[in-house]
């Protein structure tokens, strides 16, 4: 049974999380890949070929990519790399202390260059990647043309 992971599950989103792949054949070939809808229902994207080590893992932070969203070792490189499915779409947290962005890691035997909905993942998790921490207070800024807002700690 192959599972992945993402530790720690829930994040701030400047904080570094790692993500693992365990239960794969030693050095089978798979995709990585990672996506997200935004508040606005646009779908971001990125996704990385690597091959499994002996022990049938991946782990991005210690595995060089093949190739994909990014090529190399990037242990952030799924979450760094989103891109948009339309173009000219920007990925902007709009409602930063409400809720987090729930990004879905998916794994895939092969090559997966496509997002058919008929090739199942051999595995899959979710992320949460929050703006803002716990107790962590907003107050909006306005003061003659400024705007802004200003977060203080609990």
């Amino acid at each position: 049974m192959v599972e992945v992971t993402v530790t720690p599950q829930s994040s701030l989103a400047d904080r570094p999380v790692q993500i693992r792949v365990r239960g794969l054949s030693p050095f089978q070939l798979v995709t990585l890949r990672a996506w997200l809808k935004d508040e606005q229902g646009e779908c971001f994207q990125s996704r990385a070929f690597f091959r499994a080590d002996r022990a049938g893992e991946v782990d991005p932070g210690l595995h060089a990519a093949l190739g994909g969203s990014y090529s190399g070792v990037w242990p952030m490189g799924l979450f760094w790399f989103l891109q948009p499915d339309t173009l000219f779409r920007r990925l902007v947290k709009r409602d930063v202390a409400g809720s987090p962005f729930r990004i879905r890691l998916e794994v895939f035997d092969g090559l997966c260059l496509g997002t058919d909905p008929r090739e199942q993942p051999l595995g899959s998790c979710e992320a949460e990647r929050w703006y803002v921490g716990p107790g962590v207070h907003r107050v909006p800024i306005r003061e003659g043309r400024v705007r802004g807002a200003l977060f203080l700690p609990p």
